[in-house]
């Protein structure tokens, strides 16, 4: 295999991510949190790994602490070493570590800006970043503001000459759409709308990705993607974990706004959303914002919108704590850690099919999945005990963990001598079919920040759209009860079930 700058794992023929940034740099704002360590500095690294960072790139940690140089070069060597997808390789880490500076310092504190300045003015001086700078700010929510303002006063935000200056934001994007509206008019009052970036990882994902390329590359599947062909949709996304050590971030927010908001209502667009002119950013976006504004949500919410609260069971053989009885919950708190939704779209392609979501900690297994239900074959020349055990075609897209798609069909079971006709399925799994494997989410959305590659990353529209959907079901549940409990490492309330049969239809079993 050749290589590309001395780098054995870059093949001049992946075609997955060509593309090589820019001279440039990224500041990582939190940069001791959780995310930081998990997800963002792994994907750092593996990019460098795979040839496709600039020699010179440098990375910037501002953080509280009062660390040193080598001590926060550890903490991203530590955490490179836990969680990189690619191989540990002691070349590419001097490479890496040659670039990496660390600023001490209060979010809140003008002095913070300005050593963060100098920092960034030697970068460009000794690395040749040319001034070209991303600002990542992995933070509470709350700080978005204090961080953004910081920076225009510091005149960071602000590029000179063909240089760029960028914010990546991650979620949630507010809380409520009066929320996300001021946190938008805020970040777009410093930079340009060209130039923020919303991370939602789902939507770097191969595997929702894939959604597009089946429905648009493939003659057989989009004929039937409608109403007249298809009885529901199905989006779930199951976790098997409770909130760790999250409770002061989760609780308040809860399940409906930590994933339905932004995750499943991506999933529903890119299913529901019409062939875009393009895969250019902004045609892909125009499709995704007209399906979310054909949005409608059920008259009455009281049996069509579901939350419950995980209690106390068992995960793998061990018995867990309910969510009250997590450290740092309060024990009368009310915020829901499952969530269940129908959605319905008043379009002709998808009118009476409804769209059901459904999130939730503490479930059975890890989990994520679209599930396109078609309708039972208009007439069947069988007799009824030869598909008494048949049920309905399906197209099943695996995002997490198994990626790769199934196709569930009638077919004749071997050896009888009449006809029986049993559910078959036939899978394509990622791993089966490609040789090399896919890059990790916040790898590919990471290089499209740097190369300034905006298609993945939903605008303020999308993001103010999601909160039109969401905030009745929010103000309905807040002026009811607790939500409904369920044991830890089942499939979550029973009221999920009632919801759904009311429809005469049934649940996907993942």
């Amino acid at each position: 295999m050749s290589s590309v700058r001395g780098n054995p794992l870059r093949d001049p023929q992946d075609q997955r991510l060509p593309r090589v940034a820019g001279p440039c740099s990224m500041v990582l704002f939190g940069v001791t949190g959780d995310l930081s360590r998990r997800k963002v500095m792994p994907a750092i690294y593996d990019l460098c790994n795979r040839g496709l960072l600039p020699p010179g790139f440098g990375l910037v940690g501002v953080a509280r602490r009062d660390w040193a140089e080598q001590d926060f070069a550890q903490i991203v060597h530590d955490a490179v070493r836990e969680h990189a997808r690619t191989p540990f390789n002691e070349a590419t880490w001097s490479r890496l570590c040659e670039g990496l500076r660390l600023v001490p310092g209060d979010l809140a504190d003008a002095a913070t800006y300005a050593e963060l300045a100098r920092v960034l003015a030697d970068l460009d001086q000794v690395r040749g970043t040319n001034g070209n700078h991303a600002f990542y700010l992995s933070i509470p929510p709350g700080m978005f503001p204090v961080v953004v303002e910081h920076l225009k006063s510091s005149r960071l935000a602000e590029p000179s000459g063909d240089s760029w200056r960028r914010v990546v934001i991650e979620k949630p994007f507010g809380h409520d759409l009066a929320s996300a509206q001021h946190l938008n008019h805020v970040v777009q009052e410093v930079f340009p709308s060209g130039s923020v970036f919303r991370i939602d990882h789902y939507l770097g994902k191969e595997t929702v990705q894939n959604l597009l390329a089946v429905r648009f590359a493939n003659a057989m599947f989009e004929p039937l993607w409608n109403a007249n062909f298809i009885d529901n949709v199905q989006i779930t996304m199951a976790e098997d974990i409770g909130i760790g050590g999250r409770a002061g971030y989760y609780d308040g927010i809860g399940a409906a706004r930590d994933v339905i908001q932004n995750h499943l209502l991506q999933l529903l667009a890119l299913v529901a959303m019409e062939e875009p002119l393009s895969f250019d950013a902004d045609d892909v976006r125009e499709e995704k914002q007209k399906a979310l504004r054909a949005v409608r949500l059920p008259r009455d919410l009281g049996k069509h919108a579901v939350r419950g609260q995980y209690a106390t069971g068992w995960q793998g053989g061990v018995p867990v704590r309910g969510y009250l009885e997590e450290d740092g919950i309060p024990p009368s708190s009310r915020t829901e850690t499952f969530a269940a939704l129908r959605l319905d779209l008043d379009t002709r392609r998808w009118a009476g099919v409804p769209f059901y979501l459904r999130t939730g900690k503490r479930l059975g297994r890890r989990v994520t999945e679209v599930a396109v239900i078609f309708k039972r074959a208009p007439h069947l020349p069988f007799e009824r005990t030869a598909v008494q055990e048949l049920g309905n075609n399906a197209l099943v897209f695996r995002i997490q963990p198994d990626e790769g798609m199934t196709l569930r069909f009638g077919a004749k079971v071997p050896g009888t001598s009449s006809i029986q006709v049993r559910d078959v399925s036939m899978d394509f799994q990622y791993g089966d079919s490609f040789v090399d494997s896919s890059p990790e989410a916040y790898e590919r959305l990471i290089l499209d920040v740097l190369l300034g590659d905006p298609p993945l990353f939903p605008r303020h529209e999308e993001v103010e759209l999601g909160w039109r959907i969401l905030d009745p079901v929010l103000d309905f549940w807040s002026a009811k009860g607790a939500p409904e409990p369920y044991v830890s490492g089942g499939w979550g309330p029973h009221g999920q079930y009632a919801m759904i049969e009311r429809d005469g239809r049934t649940w996907r079993r993942p």
